[in-house]
């Protein structure tokens, strides 16, 4: 609005000049006008020349200006609702996360409906070879105690070892200083199963009965002997056998059934 204006006020100057070049020129001689006209000829046109231009130019500043405002104005909205796009998105995500949790409770209660259980994940994990512990989002508010039995999918993860208001500590079966009294499925043999140093994803299975044939792939589980885990858990296979020159000193190599580098969701077993 304020170019516009501007333009008006140019063209009217430029109309005032004329004006008063041409009241001069009709009170000069006759002789003389030509030459008169030729000069004011070449100092009006120049100037006539620059404010059309200046006016073209203000006039299409104007326009440009115009169409930027309605650029921003789009952008800015496209902006918005890109945001609110993103919120939705992680909403979605949020949900779904939600929905696969609560999907993986409802296998793990059907699968140990024979168990009164409470539900929890895992806000917390330290696997490495000399320590093996998970923290559980729940406490004894929730009713945990210690010795407390935690079970996974898959199998058994380890035992309660602390309890605070709100969380717990788990001491999973790798751990170095977890001693699992276990059976072979093919032979009801009983051995203990320990965590050890040299590989965090592995169970040492000794005090094996010097009669027991052992077979690689046999399932391993929990005997319910020692008083904190139930018997009947699955613990996980027996991967090799090391015979020695003492057969007293054999031992097998068991991979657990749990992976616990992925492990969120797990089981308390409260009885």
């Amino acid at each position: 609005m304020n170019r516009n204006k501007q333009t008006h006020i140019l063209g009217g100057v430029v109309t005032v000049v004329i004006l008063i070049l041409l009241i001069f020129l009709s009170n000069v001689e006759t002789n003389k006008l030509s030459y008169l006209e030729s000069v004011a000829t070449s100092i009006i046109n120049p100037v006539q020349r620059i404010f059309t231009d200046l006016r073209n130019k203000i006039q299409g500043n104007s326009v440009y200006f115009s169409n930027m405002d309605s650029i921003i104005a789009e952008n800015e909205e496209l902006k918005k609702k890109n945001s609110e796009l993103e919120t939705e998105l992680r909403e979605l995500e949020i949900i779904k996360a939600e929905n696969t949790t609560l999907q993986e409770y409802m296998n793990l209660s059907e699968k140990y409906a024979d168990y009164n259980t409470i539900p929890a994940y895992v806000i917390n994990k330290d696997v490495s070879n000399y320590s093996s512990t998970l923290v559980l989002n729940v406490g004894k508010k929730d009713g945990i105690e210690e010795k407390m039995t935690v079970i996974a999918d898959k199998g058994l993860v380890g035992n309660v070892i602390s309890v605070t208001e709100n969380t717990c500590k788990v001491q999973v079966i790798i751990d170095s200083a977890s001693t699992v009294s276990c059976t072979i499925s093919t032979t009801n043999e009983s051995i203990i199963c320990k965590g050890t140093l040299e590989n965090d994803q592995i169970l040492r299975a000794s005090y094996i009965p010097t009669g027991a044939e052992l077979i690689q792939g046999d399932t391993v589980y929990t005997s319910g002997v020692g008083g904190i885990y139930p018997k009947g858990i699955i613990i996980g296979t027996i991967k090799e056998i090391i015979t020695t020159s003492n057969i007293t000193d054999r031992y097998a190599k068991v991979e657990p059934a749990v992976d616990f580098s992925k492990i969120d969701t797990v089981l308390i077993i409260k009885n």
